[in-house]
């Protein structure tokens, strides 16, 4: 009989990722912020189950924070209900905070969570991408771009 596959676990890597962020965001800069979390949370996010496609990061009562990020409940405890795309507050320093609010009044610039990962020590941060949202035309060069290093790539290889 097959033995049932067993869940790994992420200790240090990347639990989720917002693929889509780079493509609809032109992304300036990007900086790396904690992230505060519950243990059932952490402990659903180490089995790689969160997403990040709709979310998004902004300011609330003079804290930065990370909104409708989805880590869905745990299901190895009975104590584990939390609400799955609850805001969940980011760690920044007071100069930082300051910069990112002032970054977004004035120059319209969007906080887009790329991707949930855990450090070194074990802890989950999250980095944020200082973007502007790009149009359809830059979508759409940014697509020709890409197929055509696809292409060309495809073509060195054949060619030797």
């Amino acid at each position: 009989m097959a033995e049932p596959k067993k869940k790994t676990l992420i200790a240090h890597g990347i639990a989720a990722q917002n693929r889509k962020a780079r493509f609809d965001y032109a992304i300036r800069d990007t900086l790396e912020a904690g992230l505060v979390l519950k243990g059932p949370e952490v402990k659903s996010l180490r089995l790689g189950r969160a997403s990040l496609t709709d979310a998004w990061a902004g300011e609330r009562d003079g804290e930065m924070w990370l909104f409708n990020a989805h880590i869905p409940e745990y299901q190895g405890g009975v104590l584990s209900r939390f609400e799955p795309r609850a805001p969940r507050k980011l760690l920044l320093k007071r100069k930082q905070l300051s910069s990112l609010f002032g970054a977004v009044a004035r120059e319209g610039i969007t906080l887009v969570p790329l991707q949930i990962h855990f450090n070194d020590r074990g802890r989950a941060k999250v980095l944020l991408g200082l973007g502007e949202g790009r149009k359809k035309a830059d979508k759409r060069a940014a697509i020709a771009e890409r197929d055509w290093q696809r292409d060309k790539a495809r073509l060195l290889r054949a060619r030797g």
